[in-house]
């Protein structure tokens, strides 16, 4: 749980160039202002353990994301999904 967000992760894949999260998010906090938490987060994360970030790069993240409810569908299936994007 992320809990200063109010957000839980239920999964999370990741990938060469993207990362796939599965997250419940309190609707009153609102997923633009979590991506933007996450991004920033680990984007500081990063650039302390990898100085070299930091010259190279202006910014690590573009503000492009994907965003897809998923009320109703079994999450057991939408893990599956999320599990199995590294085998495509």
């Amino acid at each position: 749980m992320i809990t200063e967000k109010q957000a839980w992760l239920i999964e999370l894949e990741v990938m060469p160039d993207h990362v796939h999260l599965l997250v419940e998010v309190d609707p009153q906090y609102g997923i633009h202002r979590l991506v933007k938490a996450i991004k920033g987060r680990s984007s500081r994360v990063l650039r302390q353990e990898f100085p070299s970030l930091t010259s190279k790069l202006p910014t690590l993240w573009t503000n492009s994301y994907f965003v897809a409810t998923v009320g109703g569908a079994p999450l057991d299936v939408v893990k599956r999904y999320v599990e199995n994007q590294k085998n495509r």
